[in-house]
């Protein structure tokens, strides 16, 4: 299990590059990816495709391969092999097999992530993309609430204001982040800031790709907040007319608190 640059293509060890060029074939997510390392530092192994949709059969076809004596080198298009990507069936069923797995250790985005961020980061936890929609996504959110561990988290350009403004909501806007783009690439940028700051920053998807990291709960100081007069105050805006799920969420960004906790105290008054 190779891993390969995430952006910079300097970065691929002298022991990745060796075994790339002395294994029988190299198993790529994306060939033609692959294909470009190869050329820019002389490899000439042969390229095979394994990505996430490789049949069964197969997977099954390349373990008795192993098992008979070949020496494969499995890659990614970026990163380290099975950090949300292929080849967790491989590697599992090559184990049971009893083919020796090693890894070579390299590039890996949430790593370089966490060494970039600038946060205060005294434990982690990568959950890669969150869930997308539905009840999952919420569940996912709230267990960020209270956790005390930095969290790191991918996700596509597309979606990341909403994952941003999502992540506002849950945690509140005084929790601090990094989004971390394009990293050791030429365009690499690395903003840090508040949830409610990189929400704005981010109103627009830009491009290229993203990791993101979240500080843990623990390592944020919340503002002191006057529940009783909190709830008074929504007590007179709700009587007034006022919906609810509006009113908490207004004073959830107000006062620096997760609208799940301040829905709760509406609820509760």
């Amino acid at each position: 299990m190779v891993a390969t640059p995430i952006g910079n293509l300097e970065d691929l060890t002298l022991r990745a590059l060796r075994v790339l060029r002395e294994a029988d074939a190299i198993l790529a997510e994306d060939t033609r990816q692959t294909k470009k390392l190869c050329a820019r530092h002389g490899v000439a192994t042969p390229l095979r495709a394994f990505h996430a949709h490789t049949p069964d059969p197969k997977v099954d076809a390349i373990v008795e391969e192993l098992a008979a004596g070949a020496h494969l080198a499995l890659v990614t298009d970026a990163g380290t092999p099975l950090v949300s990507d292929p080849g967790a069936r491989l590697v599992e069923r090559a184990s049971d097999a009893g083919v020796s797995v090693v890894p070579i250790p390299g590039p890996s985005a949430p790593l370089a992530a966490l060494a970039a961020c600038g946060l205060r980061v005294a434990s982690f936890r990568f959950v890669g993309f969150l869930p997308r929609t539905g009840a999952k996504r919420r569940a996912a959110l709230e267990e960020l609430v209270a956790s005390p561990d930095a969290t790191v988290i991918f996700e596509a350009p597309p979606r990341l204001p909403r994952l941003l403004t999502d992540l506002r909501d849950a945690l509140g806007p005084a929790r601090r982040a990094a989004v971390c783009r394009e990293l050791t690439k030429l365009h690499e940028e690395i903003a840090r800031g508040s949830l409610e700051e990189l929400a704005a920053r981010y109103a627009e998807a830009p491009r290229g790709e993203i990791t993101v990291v979240v500080e843990g709960a623990g390592e944020v100081a919340p503002a002191p907040v006057d529940l009783e007069a909190l709830a008074q105050e929504i007590r007179t805006r709700v009587g007034a007319g006022e919906r609810t799920k509006d009113v908490a969420k207004e004073l959830a960004k107000a006062h620096g608190l997760s609208v799940r906790e301040v829905y709760a105290l509406a609820i509760e008054a």
